[in-house]
C-alpha cells in the first residue's frame, strides 16, 4: 500500500460528497457494530495474545465500550447534525444566524497498543459520525489485534472510505508527512510533540491525548477500606497500562498505615495470594517495557509484590512504601503494576505538590470533607477525574475525556468526539426586502450617532 496514493483515493472519495448524508453515516455505524460483534472473539483471543487481557476484561473495558459509543452517537446523530439557529444582533437586522457541522475531510487516528481495540475504534466512531473519511494507523507493539482490527475493517469498508495502515516508525513517519485535514493521536508525549511538529508543517489542527504522572490523594477523612479497593482496581487494571492509572497515592500519615494494610488485602482479594499464577491477571506489553519497569523497583521500598517472570513478561502486584519524589519511580510516568506510597503532613502539602508538577492527565481525591474536594476539584488544573473513586471517568459518552497542558489537548467521547471531527461554520442569511444605509459611506454625523446606538 503506498499511503500517498491511499490518502489521496480517500480525498477523492470525500471530494465527491459520499460521507454527507446522514444516513450514509448511520450505515457506516451499523456495519461497525456488526463487525464487532461477529468478531468479538477473535478480538478476545486478540487481546488476550498481545497483553493477557481476560475475556472478562477484554469486553467490559474495550469492546463493551466501543459499542456502548456506537449506540450513544448513532441514537443523537440527526440531532447533532442539524443547522442551529443563533441570535442574531441588532447590528445585522434583519437577518437569520446559524451554524452548520462541517465534517474536516480526511483524518488520521493514530492509536496507542494498551487499549487497541477502544482507543482505535472509538475515535472512529466520532470521524465517521461527523462524515470523515479516515486513515487509521494501531501499534506495532499490539500486532495481534492491529491485524483483528484490518481484517474487521476491510470487510465492511472499502479504503478508500476507511483504511487501516499497519506498520512501525517508518509507516508512522510516512503517514505523518502526508496532508491531513485532522489528526487525533494517543500516545506518549514525546511521539505527541513530533506529531504535532509535523502537522505544524500543514496546519493541521490535531487532538493529543497523552498521559502523565496523574495523582491520587487520600486524606484522613477517607472510607480507606473502599478506598483501597477502588484504587486497586484502577491501579492494576491491565497491569498498570492506563494512561489515567493513579500513578502514585499522596497519603495523610496518620492514616498510612491502615491504608497499606487495607490494600494488601483488596490485592489478595482480586488477584490471589499469587497473581502471577492467576490466569486472568495480564501480562506487560514486551520486554522492553517490562524491563523499564522492572527497573523502578527498589527492593528496599517494596511492602509488597515485587516478583516477576521475565519469561510470562509479568509483574506482581507492587506496593511501594516511604517513597520520595526524588526516587527513580516518580521521575516518569510509571505505566506499569507499581504503588509508589508518599507521606504527607496535610492537604496543603498535597495541593502544592500536585499544583508544581505538570498538569496531569487526570486526578482522583478521597475525601469526605466537601472543602478538601471543592478545592481540588476547582483550583487543581488535570484532564479529567473522580471524587473517591478511580478511572471510571473515562466510560462515560456523556462526558468529554481528554487532558491539558503536557497531558494533552482536545477532548472526545459521545457529542465531543462529533464536534472534535466536525468543523462548525457560522452564517449569516441576509433578508433583502430592507437594506439599512448606516454602514455605507459617506459617514455623516447622524450615521455615527446610529452606529454607537446599534454596535454596542
Amino acid at each position: 500500500m503506498i499511503i500517498s496514493e491511499l490518502v489521496e483515493k480517500q480525498r477523492n472519495f470525500f471530494r465527491a460528497g459520499n460521507t454527507f448524508p446522514i444516513a450514509y453515516r448511520l450505515q457506516a455505524l451499523d456495519s461497525l457494530k456488526r463487525a464487532i460483534l461477529q468478531h468479538e472473539s477473535e478480538l478476545k483471543n486478540a487481546l488476550y495474545a498481545d497483553l493477557g487481557k481476560s475475556a472478562a476484561e477484554a469486553y467490559m473495558c474495550e469492546i463493551g465500550l466501543t459499542l456502548a459509543e456506537i449506540g450513544y452517537v448513532r441514537k443523537r446523530l440527526r440531532r447533532w447534525s442539524r443547522n442551529k439557529r443563533v441570535l442574531t444582533s441588532l447590528a445585522n437586522f434583519h437577518a437569520k444566524s446559524f451554524t452548520v457541522q462541517e465534517p474536516y475531510g480526511v483524518v488520521l487516528v493514530m492509536s496507542p497498543w494498551n487499549y487497541p481495540v477502544l482507543l482505535t475504534l472509538e475515535p472512529l466512531v466520532g470521524a465517521l459520525a461527523a462524515g470523515n473519511c479516515c486513515v487509521l494507523k494501531p501499534s506495532a507493539y499490539s500486532p495481534e489485534t492491529s491485524r483483528v482490527m484490518s481484517q474487521l475493517i476491510s470487510e465492511i469498508f472499502p479504503e478508500e472510505y476507511v483504511a487501516v495502515v499497519q506498520g512501525g516508525r517508518q509507516e508512522n513517519q510516512d503517514l505523518l508527512e502526508q496532508k491531513f485535514d485532522y489528526i487525533f493521536f494517543t500516545g506518549g508525549v514525546n511521539v505527541g510533540k513530533t506529531v504535532m511538529t509535523k502537522a505544524a508543517a500543514h496546519l493541521t489542527p490535531v487532538t493529543l491525548e497523552l498521559g502523565g504522572k496523574s495523582p491520587c490523594i487520600v486524606d484522613k477523612t477517607a472510607n480507606l477500606q473502599l478506598a483501597a479497593r477502588r484504587i486497586v482496581f484502577g491501579k492494576y487494571l491491565n497491569c498498570g497500562q492506563t494512561c489515567v492509572a493513579p500513578d502514585y497515592i499522596l497519603i495523610d500519615e496518620s492514616v498510612k498505615a491502615p491504608f497499606v494494610q487495607a490494600v494488601k488485602q483488596e490485592i489478595v482479594a482480586m488477584y490471589g495470594e499469587n497473581a502471577l499464577d492467576n490466569p486472568a491477571y495480564g501480562k506487560i506489553i514486551n520486554r522492553k517495557h517490562f524491563d523499564r519497569i522492572v527497573g523502578l523497583i527498589p527492593d528496599e521500598k517494596v511492602v509488597f509484590g515485587g516478583q516477576h517472570r521475565a519469561e510470562t513478561l509479568q509483574i506482581a502486584p507492587t506496593v511501594l512504601d516511604n517513597v520520595t519524589p526524588d526516587d527513580a519511580v516518580m521521575q516518569e510516568e510509571i505505566f506499569g503494576p507499581i504503588m509508589p506510597i508518599l507521606s504527607i503532613k496535610s492537604m496543603d502539602e498535597a495541593y502544592n505538590f500536585v499544583k508544581n508538577r505538570p498538569q496531569p492527565l487526570a486526578l482522583y481525591i478521597f475525601t469526605n470533607d466537601k472543602k478538601t474536594e471543592r478545592r481540588f476539584v476547582r483550583e487543581v488544573p488535570f484532564g479529567g477525574g473522580c471524587v473517591n473513586d478511580t478511572i471510571i471517568h473515562l466510560a462515560s459518552s456523556n462526558m468529554g475525556f481528554g487532558g491539558v497542558g503536557n497531558s494533552g489537548m482536545g477532548s472526545y467521547h459521545g457529542r465531543k468526539s462529533f464536534d472534535t471531527f466536525s468543523h462548525e461554520k457560522s452564517i449569516v442569511k441576509k433578508y433583502q426586502w430592507i437594506d439599512l444605509p448606516i454602514r455605507y459611506q459617506p459617514y455623516t454625523a447622524l450615521k455615527q450617532r446610529l452606529v454607537r446606538l446599534f454596535v454596542r
